[in-house]
């Protein structure tokens, strides 16, 4: 993958998406809830809500709601309402969102071979700026 630098020919600054074209799907897919529902739900396959929340532990009900219809509305997850009693309502990785996976696997391994890079360049910087 080749990096540019975004700009135009004038010095104007290009525009946002032609600067950085990943920026989109860092908004969609980096959110801060919208990961681990995500790899949850590749994870462990089709679940309940329940089994959602349980599973991603510390989000509210309302985050949770609100993310699954986003997430619902960008194709990425699946809704399906069976109408027992009591109803049933179960969530589901779609084949867009199962895309994802190789690029949470690639994140997953950068993130073994480099975090303790991060930590330890962390302690050197707040070790060097610290009063």
């Amino acid at each position: 993958m080749e990096w540019q630098a975004g700009g135009s020919a004038d010095g104007r600054p290009a525009d946002p998406a032609l600067a950085c074209p990943i920026g989109p799907v860092v908004d969609l897919v980096f959110s801060r809830w919208t990961t681990p529902i995500l790899w949850t739900l590749n994870e462990y396959g089709r679940q309940r809500y329940v089994e959602l929340q349980r599973r991603v532990a510390a989000i509210t009900p309302k985050v949770l709601t609100q993310r699954l219809r986003q997430l619902e509305r960008d194709g990425l997850v699946r809704r399906t309402y069976h109408a027992e009693v009591p109803p049933r309502v179960e969530y589901e990785i779609t084949d867009l969102g199962r895309s994802l996976a190789p690029l949470f696997a690639g994140l997953a391994e950068w993130s073994a071979a480099n975090l303790d890079r991060v930590e330890r360049a962390r302690r050197a910087y707040d070790g060097v700026t610290a009063p």
